[in-house]
């Protein structure tokens, strides 16, 4: 709830729907349970073409969000400009010959987001790819935690990571996802070329459709008795053996 308040917002139906008609982009809305009528109806087409997640909550969760007459919608305003996969991919090829990306799979904190994107700015890194439901909220904690580089790196927000990494595959980019449960040591993997790295939640790590998809899975070697590092810090060591490299290639 404190993280909702940070966040600047529209609420009403008819502002949201408008913002959405003048194209605003919005990192998710909340809807009161039992809406309907034909502005509803409206807002859901808007939500839709826009791929602009939305959540059913009691209409005391509204109340507590906002003071005023919300009518049953609170819309959550992007705090970056997001681009799409496309431009993403473009903008990455047209600016160098050996881009470097990293796609976020369940990666649910704000501040570890925001130290990826740190450090993938200061790599030389591209951009970041996260998707609409289930990842971290871009912020503005976020965007201080990335000390700015959210604002200076392509950041796109896609529904489906399967559909986003196959894209990247045809667009000559490799796949490799980071993950303890193999015993090949990133050192032993080629980091070189158009690269997206694929980074999971410490809970759950990468998904099974996104390790299926890769075109390598690789470890970080540990030698001590924890057997993992916060993400932003695993994403930190294999985004600078990236570096490595492309230093002495």
């Amino acid at each position: 709830m404190e993280e909702e308040k940070k966040m600047n917002y529209l609420f009403g139906m008819h502002p949201v729907i408008e913002a959405l008609r003048a194209g605003k982009k919005f990192d998710k809305v909340l809807l009161k349970q039992g809406l309907e009528g034909s502005q509803f109806k409206e807002l859901m087409t808007l939500l839709g073409e826009s791929d602009i997640p939305y959540q059913w909550v009691p209409v005391e969760k509204l109340n507590r969000s906002v003071k005023g007459a919300h009518q049953g919608v609170i819309a959550y305003i992007s705090q970056i400009d997001y681009v799409d996969i496309e431009t993403l991919v473009n903008n990455a090829l047209a600016t160098s010959d050996n881009p470097l990306l990293v796609i976020l799979d369940g990666v649910s904190d704000v501040r570890n987001l925001g130290a990826i994107a740190r450090t993938l700015e200061c790599a030389g890194g591209r951009g970041i790819i996260v998707p609409a439901k289930g990842g971290a909220a871009i912020n503005a904690d976020a965007v201080k935690a990335s000390a700015g580089a959210l604002m200076r790196i392509d950041t796109c927000k896609v529904p489906n990571l399967k559909l986003a990494a196959y894209y990247l595959k045809q667009s000559g980019f490799r796949i490799v996802s980071a993950t303890e449960k193999v015993d090949k040591l990133m050192y032993d993997t080629d980091l070189t070329g158009p690269l997206a790295i694929v980074m999971g939640s410490e809970g759950t790590g990468i998904s099974k459709a996104m390790l299926e998809l890769s075109d390598d899975r690789v470890a970080i070697p540990m030698a001590g008795e924890i057997t993992s590092l916060n993400v932003s810090v695993a994403t930190s060591v294999i985004l600078y053996e990236a570096v490595r490299q492309r230093k002495i290639k």
